[in-house]
């Protein structure tokens, strides 16, 4: 089988890659790679600015003797690469494989005779094998399932969340021959503390991790119709929700902006696979419209009750809570807050964003120059505010002393209730 030699190679060393990097470590050589050489150098100085890995854990993973490089020839001599590198969407919404071309472009450069490379990276059913298994053979001038075999075992990282982890989440894989599947598993199952699930196939894994994501995008899709459904009939979602989830068949989804790298992002790979066989997704694409209008739902609601409080929105002072895509999470990728705050600042000279969780300089470079406050002396020096429009709920704010943020007519603005004053 494998013995504890072997080599693994990690390509991209993000909010996936580098947590798989430090539990392989733990028994294995392991080789990071990532072409962003300012990565490299903070992950080999034991610093992650995601927040995935912890100082602690960093460090025994590099005392275990995890390397980082930003040279694909040091991956020549790994007998195993991963892959895990995004899969992001166009500004259409199309699937964007960029990303997962260039990197089986360099692995296919460097990869040796009889290597696995097995794939992380979601994507849409007979992407392993029709685009990136393609590419491989290419550039390394090798045959596939003869000089080089392929196996795919999505990832299931939660960012944020220190509960469940790389290590004890179940986890699927598949090899592309039954030899290499057993290899493949055997691989995990070494190195988790959770048991693994073998696929029958590699699209068969594929298919899998698209409909977990796909799933909680329609289920929350569904909540967030209810809620403006009920806040139009002045009725509180949250105590519907919490009268309804005494059945014990019945799901407690909540209403919420959907952002990130999974949910809002995923669906689309699946329904534009649906569209090349001919079959429309039409509840799928329908969830992905339902949760994409949220934000502006959320900034709507804001302006028309600031209106029915006799407060001219293009005066008012606004302040938004949060700015990552999930409470709790540093993550700014995809967020819906961004699109909140544009709509907002589009009516409003005076909108200001609070969120001591995120770095505000990552904030700056992935959106245009964008500055948010993530000091509380910075926002009580700007109150008091006419509105109050919560985000992302971090626990932090939950300890916020809104009375003394809003105006006396000023309101406190969500999803769960679409507005009401703070008195």
């Amino acid at each position: 089988m494998l013995d504890k030699d072997l080599k693994i190679g990690i390509v991209g060393l993000g909010y996936v890659g580098l947590p798989i990097a430090c539990m392989f470590s733990q028994r294995y050589k392991v080789i990071g790679y990532d072409f962003n050489q300012l990565r490299v150098h903070e992950i080999n100085n034991g610093r992650d600015h995601t927040a995935e890995i912890s100082p602690s854990e960093l460090a025994k993973a590099l005392h275990n003797g995890l390397r980082c490089t930003s040279n694909a020839n040091d991956l020549s001599d790994c007998e195993v690469i991963i892959v895990a590198v995004p899969t992001p969407v166009d500004s259409d919404n199309i699937p964007d494989f960029g990303p997962l071309e260039r990197a089986s472009e360099i692995v296919g450069k460097v990869m040796p005779h009889n290597c696995i490379v097995i794939y992380e990276s979601t994507v849409s059913p007979g992407t392993t094998e029709g685009i990136c298994v393609p590419i491989l053979t290419k550039m390394s001038g090798m045959e596939y399932n003869k000089d080089f075999f392929a196996g795919y075992s999505p990832e299931r990282v939660n960012p944020g969340d220190s509960r469940h982890t790389v290590r004890n989440i179940r986890k699927i894989v598949s090899g592309s021959t039954p030899d290499i599947a057993d290899k493949v598993e055997y691989l995990y199952d070494s190195v988790l503390e959770a048991p693994t699930f073998r696929a029958s196939s590699i699209r068969v894994a594929e298919a899998a991790k698209i409909i977990e994501n796909t799933q909680r995008d329609v289920n929350i899709a569904l909540v967030n119709e209810f809620t403006r459904i009920f806040n139009a009939m002045d009725i509180d979602i949250d105590e519907v929700i919490e009268a309804a989830a005494t059945k014990w068949n019945f799901h407690p989804y909540r209403p919420g902006l959907v952002g990130g790298h999974c949910i809002g992002v995923d669906p689309y790979y699946l329904i534009h696979k649906a569209e090349e066989y001919g079959v429309k997704a039409q509840l799928i694409a329908t969830a992905r419209k339902v949760n994409e209008e949220m934000s502006e739902y959320l900034a709507d609601t804001t302006v028309k009750s600031l209106i029915e409080l006799g407060i001219n929105p293009a005066k008012a002072n606004i302040l938004i809570l949060g700015f990552a895509f999930k409470p709790d999470c540093p993550d700014i990728r995809n967020t819906k807050s961004h699109d909140v705050y544009r709509a907002l600042s589009a009516v409003s000279p005076t909108v200001t964003i609070y969120d001591p969780v995120v770095n505000p300089l990552d904030v700056m470079r992935d959106y245009n120059g964008l500055s948010i406050t993530t000091e509380p002396a910075s926002v009580k020096a700007r109150a008091p505010f006419d509105a109050i429009v919560r985000c992302t709920h971090h626990k932090c704010f939950e300890k916020l002393p809104v009375s003394e943020l809003l105006t006396t007519d000023g309101i406190d603005v969500g999803l769960s209730k679409a507005a009401h004053p703070h008195h």
